[in-house]
């Protein structure tokens, strides 16, 4: 969906058609939103590709902080493969969406394997949702699945996985961006999905504005009106973010994890310092090239020249930037658990 109006951003490369993650040709993401009382939660499922499990994609992640419960990084960085999908959910959710991504891991391949490693990422949603509740269910995590084959628009915003999270002292939630690259005469996609709910309150940038700066006096004097004591809390770089990178260029695992970890460099210009509190964790995949489960001899692999990954790295961090901007753009203002209430990014430009 990209950005609006004041945001935009000065821009290296083009961006997609869309805009977003499924710019990279076979990706498509399905998301259930639960909002109901006192829950404000979710699920986003991110589908690579078909038949991942038999035909894997090359990956790997990078934790610049670790204050966080993904599950699937251990392997993914030992073989350096991708073999599920991946489902983004809050914390207390991990092991449901676990069990769910198994079932869906073990139907689809009866008699291939006795075992599957799932990919499930995670941010605490507690300040809006009922997280102890445990509201989400494996059905929710299936429907997500579910929904993502059928290929829908990728919605931003309270949605999905990001319905219940806060950034940078505003509503967060998911956002996505991408970016097009022509290299060797043919072009190529780089992009990203996020779950941001990170952040000091007055420290986000958008460009070269001190946005967060420019309308923090504005923000405390609505929560000064209606006696909003959540800012109180929002004073270090604390929260989490959950980035997925994926490209459609011939990397290999070991280039990818370079390309995950300059998430950091997009962190950095939205006004993160990467706190101790802070749980940012990067994956990126390539659905250039397949590692078949079945493999018994040799297979070969074409990768681009370290040489050429500067251009790669800039689009990458570029992504990042504008997916968490996205996400500040499309969320709305939310009064969730307990009557606490953050408020749109939208509400003050």
């Amino acid at each position: 969906m990209g950005l609006k109006g004041e945001l935009f951003l000065p821009r290296a490369y083009q961006t997609g058609e869309k805009n977003d993650i499924t710019d990279v040709p076979g990706i498509k993401v399905g998301q259930v939103t639960l909002r109901k009382g006192r829950v404000n939660t979710g699920v986003t499922a991110i589908l690579p590709g078909s038949d991942i499990f038999k035909q894997k994609m090359l990956a790997s992640s990078q934790v610049i902080n670790g204050f966080g419960k993904t599950t699937g990084l251990v392997q993914i960085n030992e073989l350096g493969t991708l073999e599920t999908p991946i489902l983004m959910t809050n914390t207390l959710a991990v092991g449901t969406c676990w069990t769910a991504l198994t079932r869906y891991m073990l139907d689809r391949n009866p008699v291939t394997t006795g075992t599957v490693n799932p990919v499930v990422m995670e941010c605490n949603d507690g300040d809006l949702n009922d997280i102890r509740s445990l509201p989400v269910k494996e059905s929710d995590a299936l429907t997500a699945l579910a929904l993502a084959e059928g290929n829908p628009p990728l919605l931003e915003g309270n949605v999905g996985a990001g319905t219940g999270m806060r950034c940078l002292g505003f509503k967060g939630g998911i956002g996505s961006a991408s970016r097009l690259l022509e290299l060797g005469g043919k072009k190529y996609h780089v992009a990203s999905l996020v779950c941001a709910n990170f952040g000091a309150f007055g420290k986000l940038r958008a460009g070269s504005r001190l946005l967060g700066q420019e309308l923090k006096d504005a923000v405390l004097a609505l929560a000064k009106a209606e006696n909003n004591q959540l800012y109180a809390r929002y004073q270090k770089d604390q929260g989490s973010i959950v980035m997925v990178i994926a490209t459609d260029l011939p990397l290999s695992s070991r280039q990818l994890g370079r390309l995950a970890r300059r998430s950091a460099v997009g962190l950095a210009r939205t006004g993160s310092y990467i706190g101790d509190g802070f749980g940012d964790i990067a994956l990126a995949f390539s659905t250039a090239q397949r590692v078949s489960h079945f493999a018994k001899e040799a297979e070969s692999f074409i990768f681009l020249p370290d040489s050429q990954l500067d251009p790669v790295f800039e689009a990458g961090a570029e992504t990042i930037e504008e997916a968490v901007l996205s996400a500040l753009v499309h969320a709305e203002t939310l009064t969730g658990f307990q009557g606490r209430r953050v408020y749109g990014l939208g509400d003050f430009l």
